[in-house]
């Protein structure tokens, strides 16, 4: 890459732009939002701007440190003094120049604090190069991700360059209708299968010649299909983690993936992966899902290993869910999985009652304690009730269908989600 990624001014704003919101987001559950994006260089952080005190502004500082690793430069002591977006992205750009060879990636898990995840520049590169040569030049690039996670950070900000375009456009506000309005021959649109699900119901028929790319989350076989029948001419799915970046991609519906060049599978153990540093040494990185290994070298997904599944390009916990449900002093006995494809992309929860409780009575209340103590992916959508959870001949908790409103009712845990 001929240029670093932060001599771009543009780029480094988003990036601080989406870890500044992200972090807010965090310290404000369900405060007063930040001003819409972009922001000018003069956007203050006292209540002229966004209004940040004194708490807020230093774990920014700690959060723009961590993800550009600035803790050695000669600036981290500047960085909570900063009092504009402008001076947080001089302060950054300048530390960068003196030592801009690492990142820290930040894992979307909803329990817990997220895991930090260090890369080398070079290798994100390296990944870059390969999907370079894989996807060839565009025009523009179109992004509806966040550019401070890995996967936004490697298909919005280092990969354009490289497609021969600094063309990046961020489209997360616009509706399904506007945005296959902007789009041209010659795009890319960086997504997530729950906005590529958006795309494939409510938007218009595609123009020729754009590409897409999908990641967060599996990629139903069907939404894939749906979206080439809407015209788009090539749906690229990357599998891989903020842990290990990319591992593999495909290009069609249901076919296995292909290990990028860069990766190499490690015969002895099955649950880790082989990945080849600049300097030809190969570092192991442990893998989240189960592998089935083909006999060409292709691989295909056999569930997670943690159980965990995503929502909204967000790794939850049903047994989590399940453990909040079940401190309620009314619920006997609780399951809680994700919605089939058929019926949505959130949690749905089976919910036992004791004895005198009534779904119409307990239902809000449910919904209440929820929110209270999870975060929005977290919250059941689908609630179902009944004397006993659903099982098998053997005793096996099997999956139950959505039933209509009372038992179970569908609403919403918070109005962004």
């Amino acid at each position: 890459m001929s240029a670093p990624w932060h001599a771009d001014g543009p780029a480094l704003e988003r990036v601080l732009a989406d870890l500044i919101a992200d972090e807010v987001r965090r310290l404000r559950p369900g405060g007063s939002p930040l001003p819409q994006q972009p922001w000018s260089a003069s956007m203050a952080f006292d209540d002229s701007g966004f209004g940040l005190d004194s708490l807020e502004r230093h774990t920014l500082a700690a959060a723009i440190a961590e993800l550009l690793q600035l803790h050695d430069s000669t600036v981290i002591d500047a960085l909570p003094a900063a009092s504009t977006f402008g001076q947080y992205c001089a302060l950054a750009r300048e530390a960068l120049a003196q030592d801009g060879r690492r990142l820290t990636f930040r894992t979307s898990g909803s329990t817990g604090m997220p895991k930090a995840c260090t890369h080398a520049l070079t290798m994100l590169e390296e990944e870059v190069d390969a999907l370079a040569a894989h996807i060839g030049p565009r025009r523009r690039v179109l992004v509806a991700v966040p550019v401070h996670h890995i996967y936004g950070f490697i298909f919005g900000v280092l990969l354009p360059p490289s497609l021969g375009t600094h063309d990046v456009i961020d489209v997360r506000p616009l509706p399904p209708q506007a945005l296959a309005g902007r789009l041209q021959p010659g795009d890319l649109l960086v997504s997530h299968p729950a906005h590529w699900s958006l795309l494939a119901r409510f938007g218009p028929r595609l123009p020729a010649d754009v590409l897409g790319t999908t990641s967060t989350a599996p990629c139903p076989d069907a939404l894939a299909d749906a979206l080439l029948a809407l015209g788009l001419a090539r749906l690229l799915q990357i599998y891989g983690s903020s842990e290990t970046a990319g591992i593999g991609w495909r290009d069609a519906a249901g076919a296995p993936y292909t290990l990028m060049p860069h990766w190499r599978r490690a015969v002895a153990d099955d649950a880790v992966m082989l990945r080849r540093a600049a300097d030809g040494s190969e570092q192991p990185a442990a893998l989240q899902d189960l592998i089935e290994w083909l006999p060409d070298g292709r691989f295909r997904l056999a569930g997670r290993r943690d159980e965990a599944v995503q929502v909204a390009g967000i790794n939850v916990f049903p047994a989590r869910v399940r453990d909040v449900l079940l401190e309620h002093p009314l619920v006997e006995a609780c399951a809680v999985r994700r919605m089939s494809p058929t019926e949505g992309e959130r949690l749905k929860a089976f919910v036992v009652l004791r004895a005198g409780a009534t779904p119409a009575a307990l239902l809000p209340a449910l919904e209440a304690w929820v929110r209270e103590r999870l975060s929005a992916p977290e919250c059941p959508r689908a609630w179902s009730f009944g004397d006993q959870l659903p099982a098998d001949a053997r005793g096996k908790l099997v999956d139950w269908p959505i039933a209509p409103l009372l038992p179970p009712q569908v609403r919403g845990c918070t109005p962004d989600n």
